[in-house]
């Protein structure tokens, strides 16, 4: 199990390490192939690439494990217009 971090730091959940990963690499890949994408747009990249066969709620993965990366500095947020876009802190 891995304890997930909270960017404003909040108690957070405990998931598989396995799972945390999986979710972890699907967000990084996304991010890569795309630059910067909105929330939305990075939900359907990741649930089109782990729609088959994985046990749990997609949406509710990405979001914890997001937090997690951003709270990590892997990702970061940015408010364009409105609009709140997520892209690697390395970019």
């Amino acid at each position: 199990m891995i304890q997930l971090l909270h960017p404003e730091g909040k108690k957070n959940f405990k998931i598989s390490e396995e799972k945390y990963d999986t979710v972890k690499r699907s967000i990084v890949h996304c991010l890569k192939s795309r630059g910067e994408m909105t929330y939305r747009e990075l939900l359907g990249c990741v649930s089109n690439s782990l729609a088959a066969g994985f046990d749990g709620s997609i949406s509710w993965y990405v979001e914890a494990v997001k937090l997690d990366l951003e709270a990590r500095d892997v990702i970061r947020r940015s408010l364009k217009s409105k609009q709140q876009l997520l892209r690697l802190s390395t970019d």
